[in-house]
């Protein structure tokens, strides 16, 4: 099982890999070239995106700066809009239902590490050094028209329903329901959301 195949399945992996290292520095060109990409130069941010991204359909908006940890884990559905200064660390798979909102700020993580130092690092290397920390991953999953509020932070392994809103500055620590408005730190279902003149 490569290091990918590790990650991809949740277990401790080594991000010192260099299948892994040659695609997380290709992950920094492409970012940093979308992020200096003129903002009216949608051939060329299409271009990147294309390179850059595991997966989208139609209509995706990213505002830059934007920030990936490998990009080909990330996978938007249609009519979708991510709004500046965005980070998805990207270590499993992040996926992203269609006409989903995402504000400025906001933070998906799929990364962990051991709670205890020794498990993290290991023990020094005889020149004092220390290998690259074990890390673990679990996807993030996003449903169909959820609007993610500015400054939320999404943890590994979430998941979030269908017709959702997560309020802004809100921490998600654990899966949110479908048809729901959710917020706080942490972040829990407040009420049901639904139309007004369907009630």
């Amino acid at each position: 099982m490569t290091e990918r195949e590790k990650m991809l399945a949740g277990q401790l992996y080594d991000c010192g890999d260099p299948e892994l290292l040659a695609r997380w520095h290709k992950a920094k060109d492409l970012m940093r070239d979308y992020n200096r990409t003129d903002s009216a130069d949608m051939e060329m941010k299409e271009k990147i995106l294309t390179e850059l991204l595991g997966g989208r359909g139609k209509n995706l908006w990213i505002t830059a700066p934007f920030y990936v940890d490998y990009g080909n884990n990330i996978y938007f559905g249609n009519n979708c809009e991510v709004n500046m200064n965005c980070t998805f660390l990207d270590d499993n798979r992040i996926v992203i239902g269609d006409n989903a909102l995402i504000a400025p700020n906001v933070q998906i993580y799929t990364a962990f590490h051991p709670h205890h130092a020794e498990d993290r690092f290991g023990l020094p290397q005889e020149d004092g050094s220390f290998a690259f920390c074990r890390t673990q991953a679990a996807p993030v999953i996003i449903g169909d028209n959820v609007w993610i509020g500015g400054g939320a932070i999404i943890l590994p392994g979430v998941t979030i329903g269908d017709n959702v809103v997560i309020g802004a500055g809100s921490i998600v620590t654990g899966d949110i329901p479908d048809n729901v408005i959710a917020y706080g730190s942490p972040c829990h279902v407040m009420r049901q959301n639904v139309r007004k003149d369907s009630v």
